[in-house]
């Protein structure tokens, strides 16, 4: 079986959890983002961005709400 989230040894599927500066992101996006200058962005382990939201605690809440385990990404 081919996917593409990590699983651990507890057998949790792992995304991960990284900070993103708005000022790297498409003009609509920074747009959105109002006056923050930091989102969080969700990933799988192939890198696909999954979620991208305005509060740390929400990224990892929202992860955890879709059966996943949130990793933060230094």
């Amino acid at each position: 079986m081919n996917t593409p989230f990590e699983i651990n040894a507890e057998g949790d599927r792992i995304v991960y959890v990284k900070t993103v500066e708005v000022a790297d992101l498409p003009r609509e996006v920074r747009e959105q983002a109002g006056d923050l200058s930091l989102l969080y962005a969700v990933h799988d382990a192939d890198g696909q961005q999954l979620a991208l939201v305005a509060d740390r605690k929400l990224a990892f809440n929202l992860a955890r709400e879709h059966d996943f385990s949130p990793v933060a990404v230094h």
